[in-house]
């Protein structure tokens, strides 16, 4: 499918908009072109416009909502999920384990398993993804994340991760997998330069994203977070992902994460932090002040043993807040609508029934996320947005019987959705992917993670 035409999606049982009103249309339709909305109602309201459509989509059994978007991952990870020896490590122990496998990538491997993540972010709801790569071993680039997401027809906002401060000198990774800093800034500037596009309807946006604090230089990030501004980019790191993570920032830096980001120039909108779990009030309210955005990755923060993160609070007082799947190597899996039920359970559990509803954690999953993304363009439907949207299929077995079907996508998610549409153009059709085939990608796949495990 082009974007030339028009396209009319029409009879859905419900449209979850995610606007300001949180309007939810029965019987709804919607029509876009061009990659753009351009009517959404009522179908039989718009009888007039979709006689005049060039492509008709019956959505019965449906329910439409924004894209999914998930604002943390390390596809790269992809081809080291469930890897034995460190399936009940925490996150420093789990880190030591996985280091000298990845080490051993090389560019093919990152493509691969990049397309591999993306395929099933795409299959599973997801029309935008952050995507920190912070290794670069034996010449990968991450310009070979970029083509791999060219493949899948999804947005993708690569961060240029790193680490600079090896065992050698006090930091967690081995000094096999670190860089020169110098080479480090230089090589964002170039990816900038060559594939940031900051205008609505972006396919690929760079951001600068030092790895964390137990990794890099207090100067690194001092000088990312000047570079960032410098050149109207994002800021992305990890940061107080579980105790041990607070404990070497005390030990090291002699303060909480939180004032470390704040020393350094890492508050603000277009600053988002991974994980946050164990921010305290102080923090909190830091983050709600500067409006620093938090990606919560609940299922990986379960696998790690890192904690429930205080999302509750966090949204009460105004921080910022999407979702993210992390890594495949800590989940491992990337099904965004699991983690919003994730989400919601945990609130539940740690505050009790009223913590957090089914559609707070779907707006978390979707406007939330393009927000701290800095995405004014999608996240929600609406004449004008960019055409990002996903037909869940609640008429299927895991949903049936729903009373409530937009909860049900939390409480009763299907399994996948039936088509997924990202600026216009289809990436899943009937619940396949239309831009490269399944058993290329896989093949790809099963073929660097045979040469790894040789290893």
């Amino acid at each position: 499918m082009t974007t030339g035409g028009i396209t009319a999606i029409v009879h859905a049982d419900v449209l979850a908009t995610m606007d300001d009103a949180d309007r939810e249309i029965h019987d709804a339709a919607i029509l876009f072109a061009d990659g753009v909305i351009t009517a959404i109602g009522p179908t039989a309201t718009l009888a007039p416009q979709i006689a005049l459509a060039d492509e008709v989509v019956d959505a019965r059994g449906c329910v439409i909502t924004p894209g999914l978007v998930n604002t943390h991952h390390h596809l790269y990870q992809s081809l080291t999920r469930a890897v034995g020896p460190c399936a009940s490590s925490s996150l420093f122990g789990w880190l030591k384990v996985l280091y000298p496998i990845w080490a051993r990538y090389t560019p093919q491997d990152i493509f691969n398993a990049t397309q591999l993540g993306l395929a099933e972010l795409a299959l599973s709801g997801c029309t935008l993804t952050s995507d920190h790569l912070y290794l670069f071993p034996n010449g990968a680039r991450l310009d070979d994340s970029i083509a791999a997401a060219d493949g899948i027809g999804i947005r993708l906002h690569a961060t240029r991760g790193a680490m600079s401060v090896g065992e050698s000198a006090g930091g967690l990774p081995p000094d096999s997998l670190v860089e020169d800093e110098a080479a480090i800034l230089n090589d964002a500037i170039r990816l900038i330069d060559t594939f940031h596009d900051p205008a609505d309807g972006a396919m690929v946006r760079i951001a600068v994203a030092p790895c964390s604090p137990f990794s890099v230089s207090r100067e690194l990030m001092r000088d990312a977070a000047l570079l960032a501004r410098d050149k109207g980019v994002m800021l992305h790191t990890h940061l107080a992902e579980d105790a041990d993570d607070v404990r070497y920032s005390l030990e090291k830096f002699g303060c909480r994460p939180g004032q470390y980001a704040a020393e350094l120039g890492w508050l603000g909108p277009d600053v988002w932090h991974a994980h946050c779990v164990q921010l305290d009030a102080a923090e909190i309210a830091l983050f709600a002040d500067t409006h620093t955005g938090v990606a919560h990755c609940p299922c990986s923060n379960c696998r790690l043993g890192s904690g429930i993160a205080p999302i509750r609070r966090m949204v009460e007082q105004g921080v910022p807040v999407g979702l993210g799947v992390d890594g495949s190597a800590s989940n491992d899996s990337g099904h965004l609508l699991n983690e919003a039920r994730q989400a919601l359970l945990l609130q539940r559990v740690k505050h009790g029934a009223e913590a957090m509803t089914p559609r707070t954690a779907l707006r978390l999953a979707t406007r939330g996320g393009a927000a701290i993304l800095g995405r004014r363009d999608v996240g929600q439907l609406g004449v004008g947005y960019r055409a990002d949207l996903a037909l869940w299929p609640v008429a299927d077995i895991p949903s049936a019987g729903s009373w409530d079907k937009v909860a049900a996508l939390v409480l009763a998610p299907p399994r996948a959705p039936r088509d997924v549409f990202c600026e216009g153009r289809a990436v899943v059709r009937d619940f396949t992917l239309t831009h490269t085939a399944h058993r290329h990608i896989f093949a790809a796949a099963d073929a660097s993670l045979a040469r790894l495990m040789e290893g």
